[in-house]
């Protein structure tokens, strides 16, 4: 990854994507209703923050094998090794940042702020990012009052959230499917 958006300059990530989705309206090329973002694994770390920090910016979220929880994720399967990327979150001066880009800290309540649908897919094999990032924004998603939030888990599969070619095809149906029903509400 670029040194540029390690540790305390990972905002610049989320910044340039939100960049690129307000260019797309301000062109006109789509609006935010009609705009959908998907990202797995580090792109659910990217897509979850771009879902806490600007949830105006699109209609739905498909969020796949997600890094989420960023106080914690040291303490989970593979997490320990990413602290070079992302920080440490037991330093203070380090979860002062981290705090920022973790979406799982950074949801509100819906009296407080509205989200686009949501769709979060995880696997319960997973052994990388463990499933439980998923499990807990989903319960905090759902305790706040979204009701459009939506969780799937795969109990084969690993990271990559699939065991085979079979799974991968439910998995893709399952995420057009669930686009599919965001989308009725713009079709003629």
């Amino acid at each position: 990854i670029n040194a540029e958006y390690m540790g305390e300059k990972r905002h610049k990530a989320y910044e340039d994507f939100e960049c690129v989705a307000e260019t797309l309206v301000q062109r006109g090329i789509t609006v935010p209703a009609k705009l959908s973002i998907k990202g797995e694994s580090n792109g659910g770390l990217l897509v979850g923050n771009i879902l806490a920090r600007s949830p105006s910016l699109m209609g739905a979220v498909l969020c796949g094998v997600p890094l989420l929880d960023m106080k914690r994720y040291h303490k989970l399967l593979a997490g320990a090794s990413w602290m070079a990327e992302y920080g440490n979150p037991d330093i203070p001066e380090e979860w002062e940042y981290l705090r920022h880009n973790s979406p799982f800290h950074n949801i509100t309540s819906s009296a407080a702020q509205q989200y686009p649908a949501v769709l979060f897919t995880t696997s319960t094999r997973d052994d990388r990012v463990h499933p439980g990032h998923a499990r807990k924004m989903v319960r905090k998603m759902l305790d706040l009052g979204h009701a459009n939030t939506y969780y799937y888990e795969n109990i084969e599969g690993g990271h990559a959230g699939a065991a085979d070619n079979r799974q991968r095809a439910f998995m893709t149906t399952l995420s057009y499917s669930f686009l599919w029903r965001i989308a009725q509400d713009f079709l003629p």
